[in-house]
């Protein structure tokens, strides 16, 4: 008796699908510029209505519903785009330094040893040493608190020094980096 329900339910959906499935991915495109990804919005919208079709299908305007999931869905991608792109600007800003005669064997060393890092410790001892972030805008390019900032820049280095020897780990990968004029690998 329920699989007539769940057929029935099933054929309607699959009906609404096809009707309203490229309506969707139009919509999603034109609202995030993206038609690579205009696709998947309308497929994550259609799913979310699937696992709540019985509410759908008894709305006064099922479509009406959709288009507010593809437009919600379409809100938080350029959302976390928009994130993403301000940790990337926050974290290029800083402008480069160049140092004559740079301590090459320094600065392998020191890389080596950010290569033995968790990258979430690595992360934050660059950030706060070689770029000199604030604890603030640490977390704010990593997307984590400063109370992590603080706790993973301060495990990472006492790893440092462990894996460098005590001669001032903190002036060491902050005068590495500078040296090199390779704040993070990025290309100018």
């Amino acid at each position: 008796m329920g699989t007539v329900v769940d057929d029935a339910a099933s054929v309607e959906f699959h009906a609404f699908f096809e009707r309203h499935y490229a309506e969707l991915s139009r919509l999603a495109a034109l609202l995030t510029g993206e038609a690579d990804a205009a696709d998947d919005l309308a497929a994550d919208a259609l799913l979310a209505l699937w696992h709540r079709w019985d509410r759908v299908r008894a709305a006064d305007h099922p479509v009406a519903y959709a288009r507010g999931v593809v437009a919600n869905l379409a809100r938080t991608r350029i959302r976390s785009a928009v994130r993403e792109r301000r940790r990337v600007a926050l974290f290029w800003s800083q402008r480069e330094e160049k140092v004559e005669n740079p301590d090459v064997a320094g600065a392998v060393d020191v890389q080596e040893a950010l290569r033995r890092l968790p990258f979430r410790k690595r992360a934050c001892v660059v950030l706060r040493h070689a770029f000199d972030l604030s604890e603030k805008d640490t977390a704010l390019a990593l997307g984590v608190s400063v109370g992590t900032v603080k706790s993973q820049t301060s495990k990472g280095m006492a790893e440092l020094q462990r894996l460098l020897g005590p001669q001032n780990a903190p002036l060491r990968v902050h005068a590495a980096m500078a040296r090199t004029g390779d704040a993070g690998g990025r290309d100018r």
